[in-house]
């Protein structure tokens, strides 16, 4: 299954044979302290730089079933990010996973993604459209 929009993501979830949780991390795209011209100016040619987790958060696919609903919860914590990384967690015997077991997960994520760790995750810009980061 490819997911190509966070519409993708919600459907494949709801067809899964065990409740799922989503695992969202946040970023921010920046720049080194100590970044050169050249990298300055493909960074704002938006190419370069790196992705620096912000927020991170977990939800039931129908307290998110939008991509829209999420850009707007996210913008009422006043953090700025410019993609977000999901994950998903399966229940077991027909219950979702709880919040509280979403936190080491969650943290996991927030590690790979700062290692550049990213190619199991779904990722999408602000718009809700997959990307692939090279």
């Amino acid at each position: 299954m490819h997911i190509h929009t966070y519409s993708d993501l919600i459907s494949i979830s709801k067809v899964q044979p065990e409740p799922q949780r989503l695992l969202f991390v946040l970023a921010k795209a920046e720049l080194p302290e100590e970044a050169t011209d050249e990298q300055k100016a493909r960074f704002r040619n938006k190419e370069g730089g790196y992705l620096a987790p912000v927020l991170c958060v977990d939800k039931l696919p129908s307290e998110v079933e939008s991509f829209e609903s999420f850009v707007k919860e996210s913008e009422q914590t006043g953090v700025d990010w410019d993609v977000v990384f999901i994950a998903a967690m399966s229940g077991y015997a027909g219950e979702a996973p709880q919040p509280e077991q979403a936190e080491q997960p969650l943290q996991m994520m927030v590690e790979q993604i700062k290692a550049g760790i990213v190619a199991n995750y779904v990722t999408l810009d602000r718009e809700g459209h997959a990307i692939q980061l090279a």
